[in-house]
């Protein structure tokens, strides 16, 4: 699944393929996150700040907010330097999460 096939209960926080808003509700915001971690990095792969901001880049403008967003959710991890990035944490189903806001 790519960024730009986003699951149903997603899709009005998308428009074209990009992120327009980040939903309020933890639970809903934590399905867009583990949606947008699924879709843009692999799991047994390490990211440069540099890939994770270009493939950020490619769902909304701002990809210091959404690093640090995905950082928080424990979706993305870091080296403790910062050179290094990877995908962690467990995936939620989407599909059983509310309708969007």
């Amino acid at each position: 699944m790519s960024a730009h096939e986003t699951p149903a209960a997603l899709a009005a926080f998308f428009t074209d393929g990009r992120l327009t808003s980040i939903p309020r509700k933890p639970a809903r915001r934590t399905a867009l996150l583990d949606h947008l971690a699924r879709s843009l990095f692999e799991p047994d792969r390490s990211y440069s700040e540099r890939e994770v901001n270009d493939a950020l880049l490619a769902v909304h403008a701002d990809t210091s907010m959404l690093r640090r967003y995905l950082i928080e959710a424990q979706l993305l991890a870091r080296t403790r330097d910062g050179s290094s990035y990877h995908r962690a944490g467990a995936s939620t189903t989407v599909e059983a999460h509310t309708p969007a806001e």
